[in-house]
């Protein structure tokens, strides 16, 4: 697959709206949950750029809001969590959740129960899903998708998704591309060119939305090579706004 090439600064900082996963994009895959490393500079730079952007700047990440808001605090951003099931349109906007069910609490405990018996595996509760987490336990992977396929197998109204070494059970009526084009539904991204950065399979909905609304969906691979790459771009955008404000 041919590498897409992100737009040029000035386009981005000019029309852009910026839609950014969290794992394995900003930061790196670490390998639980909770032992994700945010680079120092991070926050800030989101902040700024945010602001560059009169406000058309979201994560977009399967993660819960309340985790991202912790990951990134002091900052406060707009954002579409859990797949797209909780939106915040601004940074000072409430959360809304979309009308979607939540799983069974019988679901929930046998995931768990599933992970406690596999020795390094993680269940990672959700407020409308849930993940079990295989990246210390690899050759789980399989039994993971058949219990969970069969678990949901009588409900089509959740999906089993595929991502870095884990599974998620999800509500199937949202996701990260219905998130961002409920985002470019409203102020402030309305009317601007939606791009999109993710890393994993769950972001190629978001990557397919930003396209359908004239903008571009990046692999952080192919366009960054790693969530490094894509810091650096980041920090590039905030020095061509420094340079043009000066100028």
């Amino acid at each position: 697959m041919t590498p897409r090439t992100p737009p040029p600064p000035g386009d981005v900082l000019r029309r852009g709206a910026l839609f950014l996963d969290f794992d394995g994009t900003l930061v790196e895959i670490a390998p639980t949950p909770d032992a994700v490393r945010v680079d120092p500079a991070l926050s800030g730079m989101l902040r700024t750029l945010h602001e560059r952007l009169g406000g058309a700047l979201a994560i977009v990440s399967g993660r819960p809001l309340a985790t991202l808001d912790a990951f990134l605090a002091p900052t406060r951003l707009p954002a579409a969590c859990e797949h797209g099931v909780v939106l915040r349109v601004t940074a000072e906007a409430p959360a809304e959740a979309a009308d979607v069910p939540s799983v069974p609490d019988a679901w929930r405990a046998a995931a768990a129960a599933l992970a406690a018996s596999v020795p390094g595996a993680l269940y990672e509760a959700k407020p409308h899903g849930f993940s079990l987490h295989a990246r210390q336990a690899p050759a789980a992977m399989p039994r993971f998708e058949a219990a969970l396929r069969d678990l949901i197998a009588e409900d089509e109204r959740f999906l089993l998704l595929p991502a870095h070494m884990a599974w998620e059970v999800k509500p199937r009526a949202a996701d990260k591309g219905t998130a961002v084009a409920a985002l470019m539904a409203r102020a402030p991204f309305r009317g601007r060119m939606p791009v999109f950065i993710g890393d994993d399979v769950t972001d190629e909905a978001a990557i397919a939305a930003a396209e359908r609304h004239g903008g571009v969906g990046l692999r952080v691979e192919e366009s960054f090579g790693d969530p490094a790459g894509v810091r650096a771009w980041l920090a590039r955008l905030l020095d061509e706004a420094d340079d043009a404000a000066a100028a």
